[in-house]
Order: structure tokens, then sequence, then C-alpha cells
């Protein structure tokens, strides 16, 4: 029963109301923002700087300035910027990065062996060249450390399965150097697991395939499915284990690019426990992207039947074309629009960031370099994201998956690693 307020108490209770602290306003998104990344600094899933430093300078590191890289244009050579050097990690709040050790898949598989050994190399005397500011590690525990001594955890990703050139020998060896993530394949299919971008082989994992990725999964090295076909990404899920990680890919429901990964999918991800990370490569977050380059694959294929046996011409048809005809990139808004998707898909559980920077020739307007994850930050917090799901977001959802990874490797420590026969 309600209890009527005698008169003679409501102007004492409208005085008291009048008195009472107004609610205090929510804090903008930019202080959102930096509060999450100060509690949970950005590990990003994917990085080319290791390409960088092979096409551009053959592994040479002599002379070789990483504290600032914005002067490394080269416009003769057809070269941007880079985009990632020490000053931009700091930032950009980058505390941990996975280094992609990426080599052509068009390489001879031994060939492959070799040039992989040869990244894995240069990026780890470039991080020990800068003992200050990068620290070398292969675990979650090391990240972790990294992190409370000012440092960016630096860690190595393999991209492409034909850097073990079918060899599990091989791919124990590359683990004991440091790698701890792999790419089942690259843009081509391998022998043992068929590519999202070239005609179907297999139809996902070969039993071979099976086994690397179980000898992955032994040693506590991440499967890593960006790159790979759905059917491969459905084999691998299949197999149970800890964990995948998609170090570089979006949702296709927005951009139905081949690279990209239906709902379907990223729901069997979400319920494995993996996580999805957003890259910034236009043709991969936008649709109008997407149709451009398929528009300028045509035109090239056009041009170049016009110009047969003269490919000046060709080239100099192509670069007007170019001109004419520019990539629609998008913008910082349109990577948010990848992960609030996949966010309400399968829960701020499951997503991450891999930029793909300096692995790519462009990106989406606002994520050109290293330096700008406080704004996608920011621009998340804005739409209502929480501190906490940002935490996720930066390296708390990657940190889980490594820790799964590790207590596998741990609790599988006395299984007998798996063979195959050698080649040759």
């Amino acid at each position: 029963m309600k209890i009527a307020l005698p008169l003679l108490f409501a102007p004492l209770a409208l005085a008291l109301a009048a008195a009472a602290p107004a609610p205090a306003p929510a804090p903008a998104p930019e202080a959102v923002a930096d509060a999450a990344l100060r509690a949970s600094p950005v590990f990003d899933g994917h990085n080319d700087v290791p390409e960088q430093l092979r096409d551009r300078r053959r592994n040479i590191l002599a002379g070789f300035d990483f504290a600032d890289t914005r002067d490394t244009a080269d416009a003769d050579r057809g070269w941007p910027a880079m985009m990632t050097d020490l000053a931009r990690l700091r930032q950009g709040r980058v505390g941990a990065q996975f280094w992609s050790v990426y080599v052509s898949a068009n390489l001879p598989e031994p060939q492959a062996v070799q040039a992989t050994l040869e990244q894995i190399d240069v990026m780890r005397r470039l991080i020990a060249r800068h003992p200050e500011a990068l620290r070398f590690c292969t675990d979650s525990g090391c990240v972790e450390a990294a992190w409370k001594a000012g440092r960016v955890a630096s860690l190595i990703g393999m991209e492409g399965g034909h850097s073990i050139g079918g060899s599990l020998a091989v791919l124990r060896q590359m683990h004991a150097l440091g790698a701890r993530y792999m790419t089942l394949t690259h843009f081509r299919n391998t022998a043992w697991a068929d590519s999202a971008t070239d005609a179907p082989a297999h139809g996902g994992l070969t039993p071979f395939g099976e086994q690397v990725v179980r000898e992955m999964q032994r040693m506590g090295m991440l499967v890593d499915l960006a790159h790979v076909s759905e059917e491969t990404m459905r084999d691998v899920l299949a197999l149970g284990g800890p964990p995948p990680i998609v170090s570089h890919s979006n949702a296709r429901a927005l951009n139905d690019h081949a690279r990209n990964i239906s709902d379907e999918t990223l729901r069997r991800i979400g319920r494995s426990g993996g996580i999805v990370m957003v890259n910034f490569y236009p043709p991969y977050v936008v649709e109008a992207a997407r149709q451009w380059s398929a528009a300028r694959d045509g035109e090239a294929a056009r041009l170049k039947a016009l110009h047969r046996g003269d490919p000046a011409a060709e080239g100099a048809a192509l670069a007007a074309w170019d001109k004419a005809n520019p990539m629609p990139r998008g913008t910082l808004r349109d990577v948010a629009d990848h992960l609030d998707h996949i966010a309400r898909l399968i829960g701020a559980d499951h997503v991450g960031l891999g930029g793909d920077l300096d692995g790519v020739e462009t990106t989406v307007a606002g994520l050109e370099d290293v330096a700008a994850y406080p704004a996608l930050f920011a621009e998340l917090a804005r739409r209502g994201w929480s501190q906490a799901d940002l935490e996720k977001l930066s390296s708390r959802n990657l940190l889980r998956v490594m820790r799964a990874a590790e207590a596998f490797a741990a609790s599988h420590a006395r299984d007998e690693p798996l063979e195959n026969p050698t080649a040759f």
C-alpha cells in the first residue's frame, strides 16, 4: 500500500532532491579507450616488417633505422613508406606483436624452407638490436613480463605451410627457433591443405594435413586459419584440441571476399574458443574495394591482350587506369563494422586485431600505420564497447588462446613426436 507524503514535508523533499549530486557524466570515448590500452596494450597478430626487410634490403640491417621509418618511400621502385617503427609502436600502444616470417608460396618448397629460416634470423637480429624497446618472446608469460618492462613483446608467426617443405621435422625445428604460430596455407594450396584463393584440391585437410595440425597442437604452436578455405577451417575445428586463431581475416557477411569467413564458420570458431583478428586491407574490409580489385584484374588482362609484346605500353596503360580509378579505401569505421559484427555474432571474447601492416600497399583511411590503434579503440568506445571488452580485443583474448595452447602442450609433454618419412 502506498502512503501519501504529507504536504508539509513536500518542500523539504524537493529541497533534498535538488541538493542531491547529479550523476557523473559518462567518460569520453577517448578516455575509455585510453584506460583500456593502459590496462591491456595492443597485441597484434600479424605484421610484415620481415617481408619489408627482405624486399627492400635483402635482409641487410646495417644502416637500417627502425626507430623511425617514415622516410623509407621509394617512388622509383613503387615502395610506399613503411608503416611500422619503434616510435609509432609506442604511439599506437602496441605491447606485443606477432612478426610474420612470410615467404612467397611460389618458391619451390626447399627454397621456401631456407627463405623462412632467413626471415626468422633477420627478425631475431632486429629484435636483438633494440633491447631497450623489444623483447623476443615465445610464451604468454614472457609477453606480460615484457609489458611490465616497457618493451614490445616480439613473437614469430609463419605464414604458409609451404615453409615446412612437407616435413614434420622441419616444423619442429621452426618451433625450436621460436615460431609460435603457422598459417596453414597462403594464397596457394599446399600438398596437404586447401587455400581460400586457389582451386580446391583436397576438400580441406589431407590425412598428412591432420598430422601437421596435431603436431602443432602437441608443441603448443597456434594453428592459424587465415588464408585457408572454409573446408580446411572446418576440418581443423573437427579435430578438436586447443582453440585456433585467424590472424588477419574479416567477416564475409560484410565483404564476400574468399579470404573472409562466413557466419556459420565464425560460429564454429567461437564455439571452439578461438579468436578472429580483423585486418585493415581495403579489399578484405570494403565490398567496393573487392569489386574494384576484380575490375582491375579484368582491365589488366585486357591491356595485356591489347599490348602483346609491348610490356612498357601495357604498364603505362595500367598505370593510367589506376590513376583514373583509385581504389575505394574505406575508413576506420568499416573495420569497426567488422569487429561489431563478429562480436555480436560470437561474443567479444573472440575478436582481435591483425592489421597486416607492412604486408599490404595501402590500408583503410585512418589506420595507415601502427600509431593508429587508439583511434580505432575510441571509435569502438563511441559505439558502446565497454572498457572490459576493449581490453579483450586489445590483448586478453589472444593471451587466453596462447595460454590454452601452452596448457594443452604441457598436458601432452610425454607424447611422442609424430613422424613422417623423408622425401629424399
